[in-house]
């Protein structure tokens, strides 16, 4: 392997980070009334190895994946850390996940081991889900676990393979940048979710991000969205790891009350916004700690154009825009460069970003259409896990096609419109996928045919939607609308319960049975005596 690529693989970035700085800090978690966790690039590397011993030792090889299932815990990255000592491929899977959601993350990647917290296990669902795919599950004992009074006896335990004796180096078994680094699950929004499947050579591009966010050497980011998602990777945890940032701090979980009180207490001086977030943030009512930060940079994706100015004038920040899909595709607007509202335009000479119709042909400036971007001069490439044709279609043309739909200005400056009527929901951030609410509602006694939607946030987000489940009833003027919300509450995550139930005496379909979304969206009204908000309905 070529020196100038060393870097490229994690767990050699974390050998060298360790040999070069041990006592340097990496990244702090923080996590809420209980002590923060504190990380050095020494810790990384011990205890990488610690568990890549261990999961040599259950004879795990080259090429195994190895799910991690945790919230923002150091073991997450002990655990990525280890996978790449090996070879394994990592496999983040959401923590809230359940039921036959979590049964498909865990067996469609073929995973043959995983790493899980006390919280989840707590879960008689989750915890039979798990026991049932016969996966070898290490658990990890958490200390907002044990406040609780959780355990993990019956499982392997994670903490024990940690805390062990200090095994030999296990050594480096990644020698090609091709090697499979990460499966990442994406949000299965047109059916059941697909795996991409990426090599170390990824990281070459994420090198490069710090210098597109103008990170400097004394910056902390802060982040507390989950480590499965790529924003986390690629804006908060990598810098870190790289060392050219100070450090970077991530919460077990965000809470828009908090955030400003976790940047002045761990001396954050940026922070990852994605979809609603900083909406929710602005909401809050004004407070002494508004500028009583160090907070001097938001990089941002989703602000919206109207909230913009006022945010930036109220907190004392500047506003980074940026673009990023997993597959592929990146564009900025640097604070001050573009115009507000704008994602920016992608790094020249190195991604083409292009606006097409449904023919694939570009359109003018002002028009919207599909965002589709490329290498400069090369096509794209996808691997999904097990799905050659969606792989083929995702970059047809040599392109890869986000699904998501913007417009591009006279200057080349790009905007976020949309998703795709087919490409689903997006809620603070994240794709909502319509399939598992369906199922839920579907089983209900109560209804004969549901489609799943969004509608515009009243956040006014780009892009961001509330949820609203459209139902057919068996006796629509006996609906209990209650009802439905505590079974999807009882059954879901809860950011996938619908904002409003809409009751209706037929869906809207064309004549090959498709549900004609855009006739319910533009239809929708939340005064109408037959939608019913969750807000109000939980709170009888």
């Amino acid at each position: 392997m070529q020196p100038e690529h060393e870097l490229a693989v994690f767990a050699r970035l974390i050998a060298r980070r360790a040999q070069d700085e041990p006592d340097r800090i990496a990244v702090v978690f923080e996590n809420g009334d209980l002590p923060a966790e504190t990380v050095r690039n020494r810790d990384l590397a011990l205890n990488g190895n610690q568990l890549a011993w261990e999961l040599r030792r259950v004879d795990l090889r080259a090429g195994d994946r190895v799910a991690v299932m945790l919230r923002n815990h150091p073991e997450f990255v002990y655990a990525m850390v280890a996978s790449s000592k090996l070879g394994l491929t990592t496999v983040p899977i959401d923590p809230r996940a359940r039921g036959e959601r979590l049964r498909y993350f865990l067996t469609f990647a073929g995973c043959h081991a995983l790493v899980v917290a006390d919280s989840t296990l707590s879960d008689p669902q989750a915890a039979r889900v798990i026991s049932e795919t016969g996966i070898r599950t290490y658990a990890l004992s958490t200390a907002e676990g044990r406040a609780q009074g959780l355990t993990v006896e019956g499982w392997p335990s994670l903490d024990e393979a940690l805390q062990g004796p200090v095994r030999d180096d296990v050594g480096q078994h990644v020698e090609s940048l091709n090697h499979p680094w990460l499966l990442s699950y994406t949000s299965g929004t047109t059916g059941d979710p697909k795996a991409i499947a990426f090599g170390y050579d990824r990281m070459l591009f994420y090198r490069l991000t710090p210098g597109f966010f103008g990170y400097r050497d004394d910056d902390v980011p802060y982040t507390g969205l989950s480590l499965i998602h790529g924003n986390a990777l690629v804006a908060t945890l990598m810098p870190a790891l790289w060392g050219v940032v100070d450090h970077s701090v991530f919460s077990r979980w965000f809470t828009k009350s908090r955030l400003w009180d976790v940047c002045i207490e761990h001396g954050c001086t940026t922070w990852s916004n994605l979809g609603g977030i900083a909406t929710a943030v602005y909401g809050e009512p004004p407070a002494p700690h508004d500028r009583a930060h160090r907070v001097r940079l938001v990089v941002s994706a989703g602000m919206p154009r109207e909230l913009w100015g006022p945010f930036e004038e109220r907190f004392g920040v500047r506003v980074l825009e940026w673009y990023g899909t997993m597959e592929g595709g990146f564009a900025i607007n640097p604070p001050g460069v573009g115009p507000r509202g704008s994602f920016g335009k992608p790094p020249d000479g190195m991604i083409e970003m292009e606006v097409v119709d449904d023919d694939d042909q570009p359109v003018p400036p002002g028009q919207i259409g599909e965002l589709v971007a490329r290498p400069a001069g090369q096509p794209a490439r996808v691997e999904y896990h097990g799905n050659p044709e969606a792989s083929a279609e995702k970059v047809r043309g040599g392109w890869l096609h986000t699904g998501d739909m913007g417009w591009k200005d006279e200057q080349g400056w790009f905007f976020f419109a949309h998703r795709k009527e087919e490409g689903g929901i997006r809620k603070l951030g994240e794709f909502v996928p319509a399939g598992f609410i369906v199922r839920v509602l579907a089983e209900d006694p109560q209804v004969l045919d549901v489609h799943v939607y969004g509608v515009p946030a009243r956040s006014r987000a780009p892009g961001e939607s509330e949820v609203v489940a459209a139902v057919v009833a068996a006796d629509p003027a006996r609906v209990d609308a209650t009802a439905l919300f505590a079974r999807c509450a009882a059954r879901l995550e809860r950011a996938y319960v619908p904002d409003y139930i809409q009751v209706l005496d037929e869906l809207p379909k064309t004549a090959t049975e498709k549900v004609q979304t855009r006739l319910l969206v533009q239809s929708f009204d939340p005064s109408s005596p037959r939608v019913f908000a969750r807000d109000q309905a939980l709170a009888r």
